[in-house]
Parts: structure tokens; C-alpha cells; sequence
């Protein structure tokens, strides 16, 4: 069974910093390509940032220079660093894993940045 479990949202003021983890389990995670999304209130979910398997990384322009995606293939475990964090950045974020014919996805931990 697949399973992504976020951790390390909460609540932050703005200019703070969180550190988000997704742990993997169930899958080969090495061969998976791995998203952040975020989805805030009454608006869709998008990509925030995502690492391919061979580590290549891409950013939403919102949050670039801003956020860190990384990924530790001997934990299962993919992080996403978010430094500089702005009102606009609260939302529950979440875990994705993909490939093709695979896409899987977490349960999502809120980060509520006050201003």
C-alpha cells in the first residue's frame, strides 16, 4: 500500500521558515518523480515545485529563490525548504508522486503564514 505522509506545517509570521517532509512508503521512491502542490482557500491546487528521480529541480515562479525541494533516497523522504514565507504562501501543501502510469498523492499539512 502507497502511502505519503507530510509533516512540518504549522503557523509561522511572514518572513519565517518551515521545512516540509514527505515520507514515502510502498513504492520504489528512487524511480519516482516527486511534487510539492499547495492548495488555498477557494482557489486550485498548483505545483509548487517538483524533483525528477534524477534530481533535476523546477519551480513555480511565486516561490523561486524563495523554496528548496530536495530529496533523500535513502530515507523515502522528499523535503521541500521555505524561507522568505508570505501571507500568499498559506495553504495545505501536498505530497505528489509520479510517473508514468503512477500518480499518487498525500493527505497535506497546512502552513498558515501570518502577516
Amino acid at each position: 500500500q502507497v502511502q505519503l505522509v507530510e509533516s512540518g506545517g504549522g503557523l509561522v509570521q511572514a518572513g519565517g521558515s518551515l521545512r516540509l517532509s514527505c515520507a514515502a512508503s510502498g513504492i520504489n521512491f528512487s524511480i519516482m518523480h516527486m511534487g510539492w502542490y499547495r492548495q488555498a482557500p477557494g482557489k486550485q491546487r498548483e505545483l509548487v515545485a517538483s524533483i525528477t528521480s534524477g534530481g533535476s529541480t523546477n519551480y513555480a515562479d511565486s516561490v523561486k529563490g524563495r523554496f528548496t525541494i530536495s530529496r533523500d533516497n535513502a530515507k523515502n523522504t522528499v523535503y521541500l525548504q521555505m524561507n522568505s514565507l508570505k501571507p500568499e504562501d498559506t495553504a495545505v501543501y501536498y505530497c505528489n508522486a509520479f510517473r508514468v502510469g503512477m500518480n499518487y498523492w498525500g493527505k497535506g499539512t497546512l502552513v498558515t503564514v501570518s502577516s
